[in-house]
């Protein structure tokens, strides 16, 4: 596919998008974005800043334009906020690119997550709250989602050779 991401990465908070994403582009060569930082890089402030000062929705917005300009040409490994898919436009965007849901059970979300001050949805019972965001979200995910890739138990770099061994055999035909 041209003109486009080699691979997206979704899933909710903690699961390791940016981490993987990152690990995943510097092993096939190419670029990394997430759509989090480019909104940040393009605002000047950060999620939590817009959301509490603007609202959730006006983040979506901004998050939505991130993905748009992402899918019509950036080409390498995209990594989307964890609500992106909540966007029916960005779910759009994505039909036909290689998408990977990254899974992840919520006791291991909430270990990486931690005390995490800048993730304004989880601001009171994270665990609650995480647990809430991925049953409204999992039906999205999985609608958009190529393929799938449980992180629990696993390293970044493993989940990172595991999706890069799909999509080099997505891409070509071949499994090895």
């Amino acid at each position: 596919m041209s003109g486009g991401p080699l691979v997206v990465l979704v899933g909710p908070m903690g699961v390791g998008k940016s981490t993987v994403g990152a690990l995943l582009a510097e092993r096939l060569g190419v670029p990394f974005l997430d759509t989090d930082q480019d909104v940040v890089h393009r605002t000047g402030r950060s999620v939590a800043e817009i959301v509490t000062e603007d609202g959730e929705p006006r983040f979506r917005e901004l998050e939505h334009e991130a993905v748009a300009r992402a899918a019509a040409g950036f080409p390498g490994v995209l990594a989307l906020g964890g609500g992106a898919v909540g966007h029916g436009g960005s779910r759009a965007l994505l039909a036909g690119l290689p998408v990977v849901l990254l899974d992840v059970d919520v006791a291991e979300a909430m270990r990486r997550i931690g005390s995490d001050t800048g993730r304004p949805l989880l601001a009171a019972d994270p665990e609650r709250r995480w647990q809430e965001l991925q049953d409204e979200r999992r039906a999205l995910y999985l609608e958009v989602a190529r393929f799938v890739v449980r992180t629990d138990g696993r390293t970044p770099g493993q989940v990172a050779r595991i999706i890069g061994r799909g999509v080099l055999a997505d891409r070509t035909g071949c499994t090895g």
